[in-house]
């Protein structure tokens, strides 16, 4: 199967995404078929530049974007948000909405309460009547 899918190119913490078309089973930063644009994520407003009639070229022979490069492609009027999403629930595949990172962050630092009571029966001794106490003492006999 053929992807429409970002391949990483900037530098350390200053991330530059080129929009290619390869083999699904080739890594991220792999072999790839075609380059169809590049999208730059840190600029305001973010800079996405396609080749139309690659895009176009490669969507016709069947080629599946994945959800990044299929918002990319909407966004620059290639394909229809609603379509990309509607060829996601006709595969089956159900994407959840990210989490925010403050809620995220939050769960991951607290501590769970743990009380500092300690558990009765390792602290108290067990408790024994008066008459077992003077059944359990035997003196021996002096001789």
């Amino acid at each position: 199967m053929v992807k429409i899918r970002l391949r990483r190119v900037g530098a350390k913490k200053k991330p530059q995404y080129r929009l290619v078309v390869a083999d699904a089973r080739s890594p991220r930063d792999g072999a790839f078929i075609d380059i169809i644009g590049h999208y730059n994520p840190l600029t305001d407003p973010e800079t996405v530049v396609i080749a139309e009639g690659k895009a176009r070229h490669w969507l016709e022979r069947g080629a599946q974007p994945t959800d990044t490069a299929a918002r990319l492609l909407a966004k620059v009027g290639i394909i229809g948000e609603s379509k990309a999403r509607k060829g996601k629930i006709e595969a089956g595949i159900t994407v959840k909405p990210k989490a925010s990172t403050k809620k995220a962050k939050a769960g991951v630092t607290e501590k769970p309460k743990t009380s500092k009571e300690p558990e009765a029966s390792i602290t108290e001794e067990p408790k024994t009547s008066k008459e077992e106490s003077e059944a359990g003492i035997t003196e021996e006999p002096e001789t």
